[in-house]
């Protein structure tokens, strides 16, 4: 996962009311479980990086490719990922499909690399893709187009760190881009409705031929969403590990990773020039499952990362990495289920919302949604709130936590609310502000 340009071919305009639906229902989800897992998880190793950037890792890039060998996750319970998702109240999940090395967790025809040749022998995806159905959960699927084990991707004769970037202008690479087209067919016609493909393309994209892929797609399901990660600017953008400094505009070039945030401001954009997005963020160090990784960020401040993007309009996708038995280790459940317990409180401020009108709030965030603004004070200041440059008079003010009402004065666009008799969230104290 690297920086790369966005280019501006997007797909939402003039899209068919149903689509247009498709991408309203993301942005209005707010909150989706990431799910990066395969055998690397049997070595407490990163996926695919120990073999293209090998060093700390502690394993060879033989090793690497012998851990399906040992691979047998057999208390994997789809069911139970996806309840945990509820329970946390994430309203979509995105599972790894494919990562750079290769290995597939689906049962494809075109690859022996692949879960249903490791001694667990079951088709993750399947069952996946059931569970999710079962339970109504939007499901999509990560695919890689880097693949260090395909022959025309790269040459496999090489150790992957001398040619992990790809090799398109070899004769073979023609044949790899027709296997990525065989394997987003099965991927597409045999697991049901897919929410979104999220590409995960690393540097120079435009070798990956996007435009043929973005239509392979929509000719199979019309409805499904397209990150930006293989060329084109897609449905929506995805900073990694990192929350935009403002608001994404479609007017502007916004990249993966980029810490200047070029194209991104602290002010609402105009009407239509807004940019959908989607952060994705570990809850410790690493994508994928590590033992030794206690890196963990807390509940308080994985609350106040998905107000943060659902203050810039965004939506957040934190990773878990299940063990190399196919569970949930107890840290991330503690923490998704404490964000599920806020959730359960506060969601309305968070579903359905987009940008706040106040975007340079020193002690919190806002959101907004209809006729209402809603505020998230993370640091309580000693004696009142002072909201200033609020577009709309306000009409009154409730704290979710309780619903009461809550007492406000407002002077023009100036609004004071005094803190005495709040009740403070460790997290965040949310107050709805409903306008005239």
């Amino acid at each position: 996962m690297l920086l790369v340009a966005v280019f501006a071919i997007g797909t939402a305009a003039g899209q068919p009311d149903a689509q247009a639906e498709r991408l309203k229902k993301f942005n209005d989800a707010k909150f989706g479980m990431f799910i990066h897992w395969g055998p690397y998880s049997a070595a407490s190793v990163e996926a695919s990086w120990p073999i293209m950037r090998p060093g700390a890792w502690g394993i060879s890039e033989a090793d690497y490719r012998a851990l399906p060998q040992r691979f047998n996750p057999v208390e994997f319970d789809a069911a139970s990922w996806v309840r945990l998702a509820k329970r946390a109240g994430q309203r979509y999940m995105v599972f790894t499909t494919k990562h750079h090395d290769g290995f597939c967790m689906f049962d494809s025809d075109y690859t022996g690399y692949k879960i249903t040749n490791t001694p667990y022998g079951k088709d993750v995806v399947a069952q996946l893709a059931a569970a999710a159905k079962a339970e109504a959960m939007p499901l999509g699927f990560y695919y890689s187009p880097p693949d260090m084990n395909h022959p025309g991707f790269r040459d496999t004769s090489r150790l992957s760190s001398t040619n992990w970037q790809g090799e398109p202008a070899r004769p073979e690479w023609p044949l790899y881009l027709d296997y990525m087209d065989l394997q987003l067919r099965e991927l597409l016609g045999r697991y049901g409705d897919v929410f979104l493909v999220w590409f995960d393309g690393l540097g120079n994209q435009r070798k990956y031929a996007g435009r043929r892929f973005h239509d392979l797609i929509h000719s199979i399901q019309p409805l499904t969403l397209i990150n930006n990660r293989i060329g084109l600017t897609g449905d929506y953008v995805t900073p990694e590990q990192r929350l935009p400094k403002g608001i994404p505009r479609k007017s502007s070039e916004v990249g993966n990773t980029d810490p200047n945030d070029k194209g991104v401001f602290s002010h609402p954009p105009a009407p239509g020039d807004f940019q959908p997005w989607e952060t994705c963020m570990t809850i410790n160090g690493t994508w994928g499952y590590n033992r030794n990784d206690q890196r963990y960020k807390s509940t308080r401040d994985l609350v106040r990362a998905l107000v943060d993007a659902a203050s810039k309009g965004g939506n957040f996708l934190l990773n878990v990495g299940p063990t190399p038995q196919g569970t949930i280790q107890p840290e991330f459940v503690e923490r998704l289920e404490g964000i599920g317990a806020w959730m359960r409180v506060n969601g309305e401020a968070i579903y359905g919302t987009t940008y706040g009108a106040l975007q340079s709030l020193p002690f919190g965030r806002m959101t907004a949604k209809g006729g209402v603004m809603y505020l998230h004070v993370f640091d309580m200041p000693a004696d009142s709130i002072l909201l200033d440059g609020l577009p709309a008079r306000i009409k009154s003010i409730r704290a979710l936590d309780g619903l009461t009402q809550v007492r406000f004065t407002q002077d023009g666009g100036r609004v004071r609310i005094p803190v005495a008799g709040l009740k403070v969230d460790p997290y965040a104290t949310v107050l709805e502000l409903a306008t005239r």
